[in-house]
């Protein structure tokens, strides 16, 4: 049965989508988009129940991200990212839980996680200073997780290297206005960050490495429900990729629904050419496989933390590949329907091109680089544990 949010959003996903031009022209999520994710409860589904939210399955927050990403790949992207903030927040000390939702659990939460600047140790905290890409709707969010590396007396990055995650509210940075132009996703508004000197109680922190855990951050916030014991880079991407696959589905849809009634330069009816309705079969069940085995690695994960048994770095990195191989598969399923969508597909009005560009710049995402994540899992399947950067986000 399907969550009640995900219902929701196929109630208004023609209502997201009406407005898909406008978000993109605007470079961030129109006012109607917010709205309507809002209502629906999108990036509730992973905030804990005393704050809010639903506390629900991850499955269920996958597939919310893919309904929306099918009407509008930019909103569901945006949901994919910051839906995952909740989450991470319901690991953090309750002061600041409290800080952020205690008078409106609809605040939205920003990131970036690549540790963009330095926080040198003060009395109380932390004095942070840098800059940081791609914080994706961050205009729409009052408070942001920024990724930082823990500094020595001179404000350069300690040795060994130590990585937090620290939260600000939206007084101390400045969002860049202008530093997102791009080709695809341009509806996410994710744009620069700035921090000048802020200064980051240590309430407002949490270690990067415990979060990766899993478990351990759990333990320490006091949650004991089971999705806040995966660990992080198994949440973070699903949310991604997740929204490629949705982006791919729209693609799908709308190409479906431009070649039903097409007729071809020669005068042949597409619906009469087998060649492209092979290609179209073929395509629809590589993104239905996308769907399945990404669904299928976080509820692994789930079952496995519900029966309180641990998660090995193999069972991460095994499902870290699938997803990524999951965000390739679909996304070469799209070249492959919009390569036979003829000229007029590439028109501003035809919405395939839109869907084939944000599949693309979703694509380009580092939590898609395959190299490093395959070498460590065949690593791990060979009884190697791998070491250094191959462990990384992973």
């Amino acid at each position: 049965m399907a969550h009640e949010v995900v219902t929701r959003v196929e109630e208004i996903a023609g209502r997201l989508a009406a407005v898909a031009d406008e978000t993109e022209r605007l470079g961030k999520l129109a006012d109607e988009s917010v709205k309507l994710v809002r209502e629906a409860g999108v990036m509730r589904l992973l905030q804990p129940r005393d704050f809010g939210g639903y506390a629900a399955h991850p499955r269920d927050f996958a597939e919310a991200v893919m309904a929306v990403a099918q009407a509008c790949g930019s909103t569901g992207w945006v949901c994919g990212v910051g839906g995952v903030h909740p989450w991470e927040m319901a690991l953090c000390d309750r002061r600041l839980q409290q800080e952020v939702w205690g008078e409106d659990p609809n605040t939205w939460i920003a990131s970036p996680y690549m540790p963009g600047g330095v926080a040198t140790p003060v009395d109380g905290g932390y004095v942070l200073n840098g800059r940081w890409q791609f914080s994706s709707g961050t205009d729409h969010c009052d408070w942001i997780f920024l990724g930082a590396l823990v500094g020595d007396a001179d404000g350069k990055p300690a040795q060994p290297v130590r990585s937090m995650h620290v939260v600000l509210p939206r007084a101390d940075y400045t969002i860049v206005d202008d530093s997102w132009d791009v080709i695809g996703l341009s509806g996410t508004g994710s744009k620069d960050i700035i921090v000048d000197g802020a200064f980051i109680p240590d309430y407002r922190t949490i270690d990067a490495e415990e979060v990766a855990a899993g478990e351990v951050a759990a333990e320490r916030a006091g949650r004991t429900e089971t999705v806040y014991k995966l660990p992080f880079w198994a949440m973070f991407p699903l949310g991604i990729t997740a929204a490629v696959i949705g982006i791919a589905e729209g693609a799908l849809a709308a190409h479906l629904d431009y070649q039903r009634d097409r007729v071809m330069a020669i005068g042949t009816k597409v619906k009469d050419d087998p060649y492209t309705m092979y290609a179209i079969s073929e395509a629809a069940s590589e993104i239905a496989a996308s769907r399945v085995q990404l669904l299928d690695g976080i509820s692994r994960l789930y079952d496995l933390a519900d029966a309180g048994k641990p998660i090995s770095f193999e069972d991460r990195s095994v499902v870290r590949r699938n997803q990524v191989r999951c965000a390739w598969r679909a996304v070469s399923a799209v070249d492959e329907i919009f390569a036979r969508s003829g000229g007029n597909a590439v028109r501003r009005n035809n919405r395939m091109q839109r869907f084939w560009r944000d599949a693309h710049v979703g694509l380009q995402h580092a939590i898609h680089i395959p190299g490093a994540i395959y070498h460590s899992t065949a690593l791990t399947q060979m009884g190697v544990e791998p070491q250094g950067t191959l462990r990384l986000l992973i």
